[in-house]
């Protein structure tokens, strides 16, 4: 019993250190916030923040990973839907995800600007690798749904899946370099490169031209809407 309370009382405290830390680096952004600044806010000692996370770039991995989680838990009951068609699935699918990063749109930008530093390099790899672990098993069960039903023709369901994480990771780097030496976002350019690997994806998958592309148009044209 008091281990599960343990667990219990390290993940509110990690989670505290995260919300604070998610705070500044929307307030002050990640290479002007310190640990010193999260210390005094939080009122703990430098040994307890090395408890449990055990550096700066630590933490920026784990707000990553948590919104990670949370996109996660939103798509398991679309895939999970046994009236949805796979392709409606798919649709939703990406538009969760998006969602998710609209509601997160700060720090998700804040991230943009950072992430893709080289001292980075290795946390990115990581998360990668655990977003193909949590998300390619789901992304599987829809293609091999589509191709069943014949609105998804790949033979190689598990290896698509994979691929539509590395199209996704691509168009995130893609982002990150729009957002270089602090320039504002071309919308043009990002909306043109949204629908290239819309259309990728589609021909990866076999399916119906056009419709992951109006999907991600009408996402792009929200962000857009939102920021400007």
């Amino acid at each position: 019993m008091s281990r599960t309370v343990n667990t219990q009382d390290h993940a509110e405290k990690s989670n505290a250190i995260l919300d604070v830390a998610e705070r500044l680096i929307v307030t002050k952004g990640y290479e002007q916030m310190t640990t010193q600044d999260i210390l005094q806010d939080l009122q703990i000692s430098r040994g307890a923040f090395y408890h449990y996370f055990e550096s700066k770039a630590a933490l920026l991995m784990a707000l990553v990973e948590r919104i990670g989680k949370q996109a996660e838990q939103l798509v398991r009951p679309i895939v999970a839907d046994h009236e949805m068609g796979a392709e409606d699935k798919l649709v939703r699918f990406f538009a969760v995800l998006d969602q998710v990063k609209r509601a997160n749109k700060d720090v998700v930008f804040a991230f943009g600007r950072v992430w893709y530093a080289d001292e980075n390099v290795l946390f990115r790899h990581k998360l990668y690798l655990a977003r193909i672990k949590r998300l390619s098993p789901l992304l599987s069960q829809i293609i091999v749904q589509g191709v069943a039903e014949g609105s998804f023709t790949t033979e190689y369901p598990d290896q698509a899946a994979r691929m539509t994480i590395s199209l996704l990771e691509d168009l995130a780097y893609a982002f990150a370099e729009l957002l270089e030496d602090g320039k504002q976002l071309d919308f043009s350019r990002l909306a043109e490169i949204s629908d290239a690997t819309a259309a990728a994806l589609e021909r990866l998958l076999g399916m119906k031209s056009g419709r992951l592309q109006q999907s991600w148009s009408d996402a792009s044209a929200s962000w857009q809407a939102l920021v400007t």
